[in-house]
């Protein structure tokens, strides 16, 4: 029989119902799965509960794109690596919707029992994993800021809530310079953005043609700091490619390195959760070594393979 470790954050989004993972697991068995379950206690609990477990069949963890990050980041200190897969019950689970979940988890793991095994692409910023994106700068704090209890209560509104105080708080620009594809760059800018995503804090098809398995990152500088031109370029977002949005400039590339002028108080978020790791230079490359096992909906749109 093949094993599976159930891995769940029990304070993720509204929370996730006894009775539910009574069902998933369940469900998990009737699939043929040996269950072990483990719920997650406090901050990088999955990632160290990961890292030295023994070798299974699979790797299922609920909670939110924080914890998977815990995850793929204990995922990828092992050397024998394992198979992963992810139920988001976050408060954006911009991953699940990007693959095409709804918000019925038992609905979601069976998918996903029916899925396909893919190699994924992961970034790495200084050697730290993350999933699907990380960011510097303008309303790239808020979703570390925003108090847990105020996500458990309000859900995506207390993220919204919380980008609108920041949208109306002076907009800083922070020099810079970053080489990429043998060129280097200068200049000022209020925002970073690096990912392998098509939906970003809620926003869909930021990118056209992402591919999850292209050896790529989506790179992203923004300059702008007037709030009207702040506003304009949001609003395009809903209907318009970023790589059109005057005052972005866009990349796409497997290494990159962005070198500040001087340190900042401000930190990076690696999906959703502050990294602490306060440096003037930054490496972020691409790493292949992660194998998911995915719901098949939107595998077409997502994969080249």
């Amino acid at each position: 029989m093949k094993s599976c470790v159930l891995i769940c954050n029990l304070e993720s989004g509204k929370g996730i119902k006894e009775k539910d993972i009574e069902l998933i697991k369940n469900l998990i068995t009737k699939n043929g799965y040996k269950v072990k379950l483990h719920i997650t206690k406090k901050e990088n609990d999955a990632t160290i509960f990961v890292q030295n477990m023994p070798y299974c069949d699979l790797v299922l963890s609920i909670g939110g794109d924080g914890t998977f990050n815990e995850v793929v980041t204990g995922n990828f200190k092992r050397k024998e690596k394992l198979v992963l897969s992810h139920i988001p019950v976050g408060t954006t689970n911009d991953i699940g919707n990007m693959l095409g979940m709804s918000k019925n988890i038992i609905k979601n793991v069976q998918d996903i029992l029916n899925g396909e095994i893919k190699q994924v692409d992961i970034g790495l910023i200084n050697n730290n994993p993350f999933v699907y994106v990380a960011g510097f700068g303008k309303f790239i704090n808020v979703p570390y800021e925003t108090n847990r209890k105020f996500k458990k209560k309000f859900g995506h509104l207390a993220y919204l809530i919380n980008g609108a105080k920041e949208f109306f708080q002076k907009t800083r620009l922070y020099e810079l310079e970053y080489e990429i594809d043998g060129k280097t760059y200068h200049g000022l800018y209020s925002l970073i953005l690096i990912s392998n995503a098509t939906r970003i804090a809620g926003f869909n098809n930021i990118y056209k043609d992402v591919k999850l398995d292209d050896n790529k990152l989506e790179v992203t500088f923004c300059n702008l700091t007037r709030r009207g031109d702040l506003a304009k370029s949001i609003i395009m977002l809903l209907t318009h490619d970023i790589t059109t949005i005057p005052g972005i400039y866009c990349h796409r590339t497997n290494e990159i390195t962005i070198k500040f002028k001087k340190r900042n108080k401000l930190h990076w978020t690696i999906d959703g959760e502050k990294l602490k790791d306060e440096k003037l230079v930054y490496h972020i490359t691409v790493n292949k070594n992660i194998k998911m096992l995915l719901p098949k909906k939107n595998l077409n749109n997502l994969f080249k393979n």
